[in-house]
């Protein structure tokens, strides 16, 4: 299995099969999302995206990186999320980097969203899958952030079948710059936990996927090893308004 690793503005057209990393945190905050009952996640392409789709859908939780913000329910951070009850919401998330991240790769056939927690099962979906070309998205710090850098390193090995020790791509994590900006509060909305919860290797036992709904990309849970049909060439794609942000944040 050829791997590459690019920063999302690396991409050269189209991969055919795509993992978007971001540990810290939108791709953690997923997960946990999921794991407390969510349906499904929107990946909004800016702030006016996701402030958009929640008017139109009121009953829609929509959260951002940063400090709380009018017309967002909540912040990017596990630590805040983890408690709270989603059985059955749709949730928007829009972030600095993940999100860019993986609209940045709609058109491939896969796309797997991925952090530590998820580490397992994404390399059980790309072994079944086959791929015989993976790109690796590391979204974070213009594809120069360790920690997901060390994620999407861990889950390929993971995919290809190797035997590989944890440890050294958790500590790499674990010292970065975004885990040290996160534990000393220079990311705003924060959680004292929140970089403990991103290194929670494999607390999850489902992958991610993200595919064109209505328009929309969508992320959802998938517990199986077989990833969804790709979308037909004639599927919708979510429109997108380019807006600068100032909020530090995965």
């Amino acid at each position: 299995m050829k791997t590459r690793f690019l920063g999302t503005a690396e991409l050269v057209g189209t991969p055919s099969v795509a993992v978007v990393v971001d540990v810290m945190r939108a791709y953690t905050v997923a997960a946990w999302a999921f794991a407390r009952g969510a349906e499904r996640i929107v990946l909004a392409g800016s702030l006016d995206d996701a402030l958009a789709l929640k008017a139109r859908h009121p009953a829609w939780i929509a959260l951002k990186d940063g400090a709380p913000a009018p017309g967002f329910d909540a912040v990017n951070s596990p630590g805040l999320l983890h408690a709270a009850d989603l059985t059955g919401r749709t949730v928007v998330q829009k972030t600095t980097a993940g999100t860019v991240g993986a609209l940045a790769v709609e058109n491939a056939s896969l796309v797997l969203c991925a952090g530590f927690v998820v580490a397992e099962a994404t390399a059980r979906v790309l072994r079944w899958h086959g791929a015989e070309e993976v790109t690796y998205v590391v979204t974070g710090e213009e594809g120069r952030a360790e920690e997901d850098l060390a994620c999407a390193q861990y889950i390929a090995h993971r995919a290809a079948g190797g035997d590989t020790d944890p440890a050294s791509y958790l500590r790499r994590a674990a010292t970065s710059r975004a885990a040290h900006e996160l534990a000393t509060g220079v990311r705003r909305g924060a959680h004292p936990e929140d970089v403990a919860l991103c290194l929670e290797l494999d607390r999850f036992p489902f992958a991610m996927v993200a595919a064109p709904e209505d328009g929309l990309m969508v992320l959802r849970p998938h517990d199986g090893p077989t990833p969804p049909e790709a979308p037909g060439p004639g599927a919708d794609h979510v429109s997108r308004i380019h807006v600068s942000e100032t909020d530090k944040g995965g």
